[in-house]
């Protein structure tokens, strides 16, 4: 990334995607892990890691196998707790969404899921040059994904490389 003094915020490949992420989003899935339910899953009060108020400003449905009550957080952002299938948490996302974007937010695990369904019209994956040596990795028995999309790689001034996968 850019730096900019003059106190703006960055410019570059990687804030256009940062901006990105967030436009004509309408809901949002995840699962139990990016929410947080695997590291306090006895904690009736866990209200995710994002504090008052979440950045999702929408919808977001979380995937668990232990549903529990919606939580209504500031700024519009609702996290509804279902176990549910991928398709059938696509359509209440769907409906929620209300003629707007619906983002599979991940993690990786969810993420795979709806490409093996093949509910994915657009993926934006984000290489950063860093090993963890450890995860979930998102490609394995994938071979072949690349066939239904465009593919596009864009390498960022930070280093990161952007993958998006078009239908």
């Amino acid at each position: 990334m850019l730096k900019d003094t003059s106190g703006k915020g960055t410019t570059g490949i990687d804030d256009a995607y940062a901006k990105d992420y967030f436009a004509n989003i309408g809901a949002e899935i995840m699962g139990a892990g990016k929410f947080g339910l695997h590291n306090f899953p006895h904690d009736p009060d866990w209200r995710g890691w994002w504090g008052d108020e979440p950045p999702f400003h929408c919808p977001v449905f979380v995937l668990t196998h232990t549903p529990r009550p919606s939580i209504e957080m500031a700024g519009g952002t609702t996290f509804h707790f279902l176990a549910a299938d991928p398709v059938d948490a696509l359509q209440r996302a769907v409906r929620a969404a209300n003629g707007k974007d619906v983002r599979i937010g991940g993690g990786p695990t969810v993420v795979r899921d709806y490409l093996k369904a093949g509910l994915v019209d657009r993926l934006h994956v984000a290489i950063a040059p860093i090993l963890l040596g450890r995860g979930i990795n998102l490609w394995e028995d994938m071979r072949g994904l690349e066939a239904g999309y465009t593919v596009k790689s864009e390498t960022a001034e930070s280093g990161t490389v952007h993958l998006t996968f078009q239908r």
